[in-house]
């Protein structure tokens, strides 16, 4: 190791690769010395000490810090957060468009994970000498980079690797599962008009969901657009011909008979290949909207559910 070569050459010894080194002079050791000193504490400056207080504005960090080992140190959360179970028993400090500055700063943080976009509330806590963890949506390299990037911040990269890698690993699995079959062409809706085909917005050519729908087996429809978001008329759903519709809530639908009257709501498209064989699916739950430690599941369920014939 690096430190080891120092000390030795600050001691006039042999290195461990058993050549001498040149006869030192007590200013020469000293200096190395020094030098090895001023080393270490630059190392030292750089490895970032434990958050002991943090306050999250963004749900997928918020999914973040409690998987890869800092929950305990999570006082804050945005008025969003549902999971994991043990953010509900946090305080709420607003969200994206109302943070609740007061309250922040109340709770005493040492760190607080904000979207790069709240530009006033990052200035509001710079002036307070609180750090501030920058956040914006991307692809599914930028989710695994950023559990990353949050284990080092906070001083827990140890669990942030764990957790990068087992998404990684669930990921590449779903890839290999699908290799080779054919790719249905698919339509992922992200939002609409409960009970009609009014206001669709569906994924676009660019970001984590897109990546997930790709990694899972699926050509998306609009992976031609790059936007995260396209609305899209039943005109363009027409246009584009999807063999699956894929629609993701983020809530589970209540009401008994409410998820199939909403399936059939697309029945109004006879001609779209997907409503004429029927595989239009309702997916529930957050693991496929936040862009956290759950995606790699998320891309699994996505897996199974275009080619169910690969997980048999």
């Amino acid at each position: 190791m690096k430190t080891d070569a120092c000390r030795h050459l600050a001691l006039g010894t042999r290195h461990r690769s058993g050549s001498p080194h040149p006869p030192c002079s007590g200013l020469t050791r000293a200096l190395s010395l020094t030098g090895c000193l001023i080393v270490a504490a630059t190392l030292a400056a750089q490895t970032p000490a434990p958050a002991r207080r943090i306050v999250s504005l963004v749900p997928a960090l918020t999914e973040m810090a409690f998987a890869i080992g800092a929950g305990d140190a999570v006082v804050g959360v945005s008025s969003f957060d549902r999971y994991p179970p043990e953010a509900a028993t946090r305080t709420k400090v607003g969200a994206l468009l109302d943070p609740d500055l007061e309250r922040i700063l109340s709770l005493q943080p040492d760190l607080v994970l904000a979207y790069d976009s709240q530009e006033a509330l990052r200035q509001q806590l710079a002036r307070a000498g609180i750090d501030v963890f920058g956040y914006r949506h991307g692809g599914l390299a930028d989710t695994v980079a950023t559990i990353r990037r949050l284990g080092r911040v906070t001083g827990r990269a140890g669990g942030a690797e764990a957790v990068a890698s087992r998404v990684e690993r669930e990921v590449a699995g779903a890839r290999a599962r699908v290799a080779g079959r054919a790719r249905p062409r698919v339509l992922m809706v992200i939002g609409r008009e409960p009970g009609a085909l009014r206001n669709i917005y569906a994924s676009g050519g660019r970001g984590f969901l897109h990546d997930m729908l790709t990694a899972a087996g699926g050509d998306n429809v609009f992976g031609d657009v790059t936007r995260e978001a396209v609305q899209a008329t039943t005109e363009l759903v027409l246009a584009r011909r999807p063999e699956v519709i894929v629609e993701l809530r983020t809530a589970p639908l209540t009401g008994r008979g409410t998820m199939e009257r909403e399936r059939a709501v697309w029945n109004a498209l006879g001609a779209v290949p997907a409503v004429a064989r029927g595989r239009v699916f309702l997916l529930e739950g957050d693991d496929l909207v936040v862009p956290g430690p759950r995606v790699g599941q998320g891309t699994v369920r996505l897996a199974r559910l275009l080619h169910p014939e690969a997980f048999r």
